[in-house]
């Protein structure tokens, strides 16, 4: 089974929903027949490359509302053990953290980019990392297993821009205007970080539609969770 999951690295309900479903996965009985890939998404395609603050970004966008949805994820962030530190938060354009992941992806494989996926999410959001830095991007790929200097000349060049930016529209194409979207074998969605419960249950059912080549959706009615353009 295939599970292509739309994200972008400044959306706090993606880690969430990354921890989420890795619980699942890993009560999922078939789980080493389970590839899990990280495909791109941008909330903010027109971010500034330079950092600034999150929480300033997101007054200027919610206004006031901004605290009490902060209060909200910091708990379902202790929940799920992730110390969400939004005071500290840095906001910038993603793209090169989304390049990065597709070189991860496409060279080192799945499990290296899962590795990557964690290490910016934990930066952008316990850290106060830039995740728009190229050394500190060179740093957190060479910890996930990456090579230093192919991702040095990656990152000075231009390379896997084209490609990001055509899974970005594609995933537009699709219909997909809010993440994390979980795609499951190419037909069936779930939007939202939805408890891990109810993504063991999706396995299961894809699983067992797939092995009866039905084409029944499963219910992803649950929406809660997720962050829209």
């Amino acid at each position: 089974m295939k599970v292509e999951i739309y994200s972008d690295i400044a959306c706090p309900w993606c880690y969430v929903g990354k921890r989420r479903f890795e619980r699942a996965l890993a009560a999922y009985p078939g789980a080493d027949t389970v590839e899990v890939v990280y495909r791109p998404y941008q909330l903010a395609p027109d971010a500034s490359p330079e950092a600034e603050p999150m929480e300033a970004m997101l007054h200027r966008k919610f206004g006031d509302r901004i605290t009490e949805m902060n209060g909200r994820l910091a708990e379902v962030g202790r929940q799920e053990g992730i110390a969400f530190d939004f005071a500290n938060a840095q906001s910038v354009n993603t793209l090169l953290g989304h390049r990065l992941l597709h070189l991860a992806e496409t060279e080192y494989g799945a499990a290296t980019q899962a590795t990557l996926k964690n290490a910016l999410l934990n930066a952008y959001f316990v850290d106060g990392g830039n995740v728009g830095d190229r050394e500190q991007l060179t740093e957190l790929a060479v910890t996930a297993g990456l090579d230093r200097d192919r991702v040095t000349a990656y990152l000075g060049s231009d390379e896997g821009t084209a490609e990001v930016q055509a899974q970005i529209s594609e995933a537009q194409l699709m219909g997909i205007t809010a993440v994390p979207t979980f795609v499951f074998e190419g037909k069936w969605a779930v939007q939202g970080a939805q408890e891990a419960s109810t993504f063991l249950q999706v396995l299961e059912q894809v699983a067992a539609e797939t092995a009866t080549t039905t084409t029944t959706t499963p219910d992803d009615s649950c929406a809660d969770g997720a962050c829209a353009i």
